[in-house]
């Protein structure tokens, strides 16, 4: 099976300085542009046999520019949203240091955000949702899937059997791709955060 793990394109929320997380931000035009660039690209290079996205703004949108280009069946999954951030969505930073200030050395895994999820509650919503995928989808089949950057390095973290809490953040670029492999019991990542669309 192959993963082509997408992140969505640039949204209104990067140009107006907030949290986004759960506030539900549409593309911005050049995040369309970026779409349709990589919609392009991942026709020709990493053509899925299905797509499954985030059912957020930024990631649908950005799915369905993949999905017209390519063909391929349009899935919504609901656990591919991004991390529930409660309280913080959509409101500037600025705001949200003064109102919603982290706590001495972090807010601890396990304790939520207000109206939101902990970490532990976030990493075990992706790691769910990839057993899924790994389970229900075709071993020989390669998947699409649409999301946001923190769900995605969760994913990753997941993917990798990395620890439920530990460290190690894989960064994702607008409309960036990861592709990674099982095969014959083994795990592979073959590609990491590449926006080579973007490059012309």
């Amino acid at each position: 099976m192959e993963l082509i793990i997408i992140r969505h394109g640039e949204s209104e929320a990067d140009l107006l300085g907030v949290h986004e997380g759960r506030a539900d931000f549409p593309l911005t035009e050049h995040g369309r542009e970026q779409a349709k660039k990589m919609a392009a690209y991942i026709a020709v290079i990493w053509k899925p046999d299905i797509i499954l996205a985030s059912t957020l703004k930024r990631a649908w949108e950005t799915a369905q520019f993949l999905q017209k280009t390519t063909g391929s069946e349009l899935v919504a999954e609901p656990n591919l949203m991004e991390y529930n951030n409660g309280v913080l969505a959509g409101l500037p930073r600025e705001v949200a240091a003064t109102k919603y200030p982290l706590p001495p050395g972090g807010r601890p895994p396990y304790i939520p955000i207000e109206g939101g999820e902990s970490e532990l509650e976030f990493r075990f919503r992706v790691e769910s949702v990839l057993q899924k995928i790994l389970h229900e989808q075709p071993a020989d089949g390669r998947i699409a899937i649409v999301s946001h950057g923190g769900t995605i390095s969760k994913l990753i973290n997941a993917f990798l059997g990395l620890p439920v809490t530990n460290e190690t953040i894989f960064p994702t670029g607008d409309t960036g791709f990861h592709v990674l492999q099982t095969k014959n019991g083994r795990k592979m990542i073959r590609i990491l955060n590449s926006q080579i669309h973007l490059a012309n």
